[in-house]
């Protein structure tokens, strides 16, 4: 078996749109229905992808608005991001905006792994505020991968920290093609 590799991934999102439910789904298999507002907190978790094998360490961030200064912290040594906004705001899906341009200027506008999620897509369809071909739009201008879930679902949660890994793997193997650009 190939060694663990590790890999540290960073949740944000506008406050209460359900980034630390979604941490305690993937990492415990469970939703907690209430807790402090998150500072920063750690998780960790070994999965298996293919036939390799990560240590995922997940960052819950606290809850970000568009004045938020971004620390180096969220840029240097991060290999992939969830961006999470709740599909009941749609202030929070104009910070996640405002949070993805603000990490590609910080990352010197080079190409970054992110999943986007609009959470809390098991709410009822009259409190939706952000439609999913809305979501869908967005992830594809930024070349993202697009999930809509609820942290209540074991099984859409997990999906989103898969993809992103099989998305850190792409643009990771994406830097060593060639193409066919000469420079004469």
């Amino acid at each position: 078996m190939p060694p663990l590799r590790h890999r540290k991934v960073l949740i944000l999102g506008y406050r209460a749109v359900g980034k630390t439910s979604l941490a305690h789904q993937f990492v415990e298999g469970k939703f907690v229905e209430c807790y402090e507002p998150t500072v920063e907190s750690t998780y960790n978790k070994v999965v298996v992808v293919g036939k390799d094998e990560f240590q995922l360490q997940l960052v819950d961030t606290a809850g970000q608005d568009e004045y938020t200064i971004l620390p180096h912290s969220f840029v240097i040594g991060i290999h992939g991001y969830v961006l999470v906004y709740s599909v009941t705001s749609v202030r929070s899906f104009q910070v996640v905006k405002t949070l993805h341009k603000k990490l590609y200027e910080s990352r010197g506008k080079t190409r970054m792994p992110v999943v986007l999620v609009g959470n809390k897509a098991d709410l009822a369809l009259q409190s939706r505020e952000v439609r999913t071909d809305e979501g869908k739009k967005l992830a594809e201008s930024w070349g993202a991968v697009f999930l809509e879930s609820s942290a209540k679902e074991s099984q859409v949660t997990v999906g989103i920290f898969m993809r992103l890994i099989e998305e850190i793997n792409r643009v990771d193997n994406s830097y060593g093609r060639s193409t066919s650009c000469r420079l004469m």
